[in-house]
């Protein structure tokens, strides 16, 4: 089929814990009605334990029946078991990234968790306690990570999926004290340097539901709590159409 637009559902911070079984069903049924792919943008799990992956995997398996990508959160690693967790959602069906690119539809993803470390001339310095230069590192690494899977990119619509925020916009509404935890503006750089059109990020549960990266980038905060709150009629899924040919993108 000769597609014109693709759909694109996307939420996160689903949290699965041991008591969500069927919980998802409605959620993941409403996806496969409404859009052709759909995104997990971290935080799939609340402790970040097997059982819980297990859990999210029977609920994908049940009534999911388009292709889903993902990215983990900060709470998938809590437990230790982040590599389990892959391997299970991978058993699934799902295609989780982690400075992997991947394509489908015609539209490109690349894919990473992200980290912290503010926004803007705000942003930590790799500067002092060798602690701190770590917390940048870790940022640096996984921008460098995301930049690596956008290079690989050949389409022309090309989507950054993140848990972590790279403007301040869409985390703008959160207790200040906490901003700089929420995402990092190195994000941002390999975004707008080549030339992203999409962004979808979850992790700031109290952010703003969108905004545009220097480069215009949209950026969608896809955050369940941040869906519920903006879209309260609707299930808590942000839906976009995404056209895929050169002629529709210009």
């Amino acid at each position: 089929m000769d597609r014109q637009t693709v759909r694109i559902a996307a939420v996160a911070d689903i949290h699965v814990k041991k008591t969500s079984q069927g919980a998802l069903h409605p959620l993941f049924a409403q996806a496969t009605e409404r859009a052709d792919v759909l995104l997990l943008c971290g935080d799939l799990t609340d402790f970040g334990t097997i059982e819980e992956g297990k859990i999210l995997a029977k609920e994908i398996s049940a009534s999911l029946r388009i292709p889903a990508i993902a990215v983990l959160g900060n709470h998938d690693f809590e437990s230790g078991h982040e590599k389990e967790l892959v391997e299970i959602l991978t058993d699934a069906g799902v295609t989780v990234l982690d400075g992997e690119s991947y394509e489908i539809h015609g539209v490109g993803f690349a894919g990473v968790k992200g980290f912290a470390g503010g926004f803007g001339r705000r942003q930590l310095g790799a500067w002092g306690e060798p602690m701190i230069k770590s917390f940048v590192h870790e940022s640096v690494n996984e921008a460098l990570k995301l930049e690596a899977a956008l290079t690989r990119l050949r389409t022309h619509q090309k989507i950054a999926v993140l848990h972590y925020s790279p403007i301040q916009a869409t985390v703008n509404g959160e207790p200040p004290e906490i901003i700089a935890f929420l995402g990092s503006s190195r994000l941002e750089e390999p975004i707008d340097r080549y030339r992203c059109n999409y962004v979808f990020h979850g992790h700031a549960h109290r952010g703003a539901p969108e905004g545009r990266t220097k480069g215009n980038a949209i950026v969608y905060n896809v955050a369940m709590p941040v869906l519920s709150a903006a879209f309260p009629d609707q299930p808590p899924l942000r839906v976009v159409e995404v056209p895929v040919h050169a002629e529709a993108v210009a």
